[in-house]
């Protein structure tokens, strides 16, 4: 039976941060960043080529993009609660074919409403990638180095978002959908060889206790506050990425900045930052001794630079971009983030949790979107997302300052 990865010596051993799981599960997130930004970087060119004016394609791109997380948000349920009654493995498999055959279908599409069809399937598929890999991450990892790993996992998977990035600016859209389901396709070679958590195993001797019951985490109030916490923590990433980014072209002429900013380029610059902040916050949260203080600390200078990128009266398109690549690195919580929420839960809800609430943090970019596009016309785009951008900070520093410190927790327990 395979058994939790740890070194027999009594110093800490780096080497199980390069154990196999712990690179696939970092090349399957790099696809599922690719296959999840693929849309908003291609999301002007690809309906414009469908024929859509201007004015459609404001509407057209956000209904679109909300398909798509609203299968990130039915997704995470359902892969969740397969993570924890059939495994971790299973998530891996399945959500990577399923996503990997919708994006090969994108690259077909020729009307709006079949390319909305395809990217909820998309989002069915991609929402289980993170969880399930971070998860099995954090139980096959020493406690020691747990944070190390998931930063890992998480810096090198947000690269996805570059390479998606070069992929649209090397070929047109829809050859830039066929790369990622063909890469994800790819990927499923390397994982025949990874091995099943350990402490999940070992759960599954104990018929006796109940796994992957979602509705467990609404049982009761004092349960249901710890979720939505969990939740809000998350929420600004994709404000980031789902406001600020997506939208950037009309933030640019509501700044009358003269040359076109490319929401696609934003995007990429984004997670290009993410990818170092992630890749820095294990480091920096094994040094406080904390993940509390080193989510907190990036999540205030993240909202530090949303108010520069849109009240800032940057003058160049080149000004945004460089905003966006500092905001990105600023946000790169989400390893600490996801590594925090796995370590709230026990063992036989760690998935569904793991699982679930980055595909709910995922989801509220549909109201965000709506209150934006609501707002919009009445108080302009910068100050319709800077309201929701005030809402959603002053609920993520609310919910940490009240989550557990969970720093190099003991993961072998059940709720």
């Amino acid at each position: 039976m395979p058994q939790t990865i740890h070194s027999p010596q009594s110093t800490i051993s780096y080497r199980p941060l390069f154990s196999l799981p712990v690179v696939v599960s970092a090349l399957g997130f790099f696809v599922d960043v690719y296959d999840l930004l693929i849309f908003s970087i291609v999301r002007v060119p690809s309906l414009q080529s469908l024929g859509l004016s201007d004015a459609e394609i404001s509407t057209a791109g956000t209904f679109v993009l909300n398909c798509q997380q609203a299968g990130l948000l039915l997704g995470g349920i359902l892969w969740g609660i397969l993570g924890d009654k059939h495994g971790r493995l299973s998530v891996l498999f399945g959500s990577i074919i399923t996503y990997s055959l919708a994006n090969l279908g994108c690259g077909l599409v020729q009307d709006v409403n079949t390319y909305a069809v395809l990217r909820f399937v998309a989002g069915l598929g991609l929402s289980g990638e993170i969880g399930a890999a971070i998860t099995l991450v954090a139980e096959l990892l020493p406690k020691q180095i747990r944070g190390y790993g998931t930063s890992l996992v998480a810096g090198i998977g947000y690269l996805g978002a570059g390479v998606a990035y070069l992929a649209v600016e090397l070929f047109d859209w829809r050859a830039a959908f066929f790369v990622g389901g063909s890469i994800g396709l790819l990927l499923l070679f390397l994982r025949i060889s990874v091995f099943e958590s350990g402490l999940f195993e070992q759960l599954k001797e104990k018929a006796h206790i109940s796994r992957g019951n979602f509705l467990h985490f609404f049982e009761n109030w004092p349960q249901a506050r710890k979720y939505l916490r969990c939740v809000a923590v998350g929420v600004p990433i994709w404000y980031i990425v789902g406001v600020l980014a997506t939208f950037a072209n009309e933030f640019g002429l509501a700044m009358g900045i003269a040359e076109a900013v490319k929401p696609g380029q934003c995007v990429m610059l984004i997670y290009l930052g993410l990818a170092g902040g992630d890749l820095l916050s294990g480091p920096f949260s094994q040094w406080l001794q904390s993940r509390r203080k080193a989510v907190g600390i990036l999540l205030l200078t993240s909202a530090l630079l949303s108010g520069v990128f849109l009240f800032g009266r940057v003058p160049t398109a080149q000004g945004l971009y460089l905003i966006c690549l500092l905001a990105g690195f600023c946000t790169g919580y989400a390893a600490m983030y996801l590594t925090m929420v796995a370590e709230q839960y026990g063992t036989n809800l760690r998935a569904t949790a793991t699982t679930s609430v980055p595909s709910m943090m995922r989801g509220t970019v549909i109201p965000m979107t709506l209150l934006f596009q609501f707002f919009r016309p009445s108080l302009g785009p910068l100050v319709a997302a800077g309201l929701i951008g005030l809402v959603v900070y002053a609920l993520a520093f609310w919910a940490l300052s009240r989550m557990e410190e969970t720093f190099a927790k003991d993961l072998d327990f059940h709720e």
